[in-house]
């Protein structure tokens, strides 16, 4: 097989400098991110998640310290009742509500299959345990499915909202969910 070879071109000092200026516009975004590429192969090497550059405020994301919990219930009602609690307990700053999910799962032996509302959580990481155990108190089920998955990025403004929403978690002597 014949390999070709492509022409080779020579500027002249005008010349490059021209289209070098043509060029620059195109070029900038892909330099900036380049001056990041020492930092992303660092943090390969070393096996850590890279690091964004902290914003001049201080308040840069910290990933992971947002949760995503999901909890599954009967019906609407219960559903309701538990996310309208753990949001006024601060357990959380949101729970999204998405109906009519169906899920197939073994209990007992056998295979089983139900419709069931799916409750998606927003809460800070450190929280999860304290929310854990309150879905628990108050789930009509034997055993409450709750797994939480954290948020490694997003909306920055967003999962700075959750954090602050619970960051004062008010006293747990409120009345249970009745």
């Amino acid at each position: 097989m014949r390999r070709g070879r492509a022409p080779a071109f020579l500027l002249g000092g005008g010349a490059a400098l021209l289209l070098s200026l043509l060029w620059m516009p195109t070029l900038l975004p892909v330099a900036s991110r380049l001056l990041l590429l020492p930092r992303a192969l660092l943090s390969m090497a070393s096996g850590s998640p890279p690091t964004q550059p902290s914003s001049a405020s201080g308040s840069a994301y910290v990933p992971g310290s947002v949760s995503a919990a999901f909890v599954t219930c009967p019906n609407e009602k219960v559903a309701k009742e538990i996310a309208r609690a753990v949001v006024e307990k601060r357990l959380a700053a949101c729970v999204n509500l998405v109906p009519q999910i169906t899920s197939i799962y073994e209990w007992k032996g056998k295979i089983e299959e139900d419709s069931e509302v799916l409750m998606m959580i927003k809460t800070q990481s450190s929280l999860v345990p304290a929310l854990t155990d309150f879905v628990r108190s108050v789930h009509p089920y034997e055993v409450a499915e709750v797994i939480a998955l954290p948020v490694e990025q997003g909306n920055s403004p967003y999962l700075q909202w959750v954090r602050q929403v619970t960051e004062s978690v008010p006293d747990s002597s409120a009345a249970p969910l009745g």
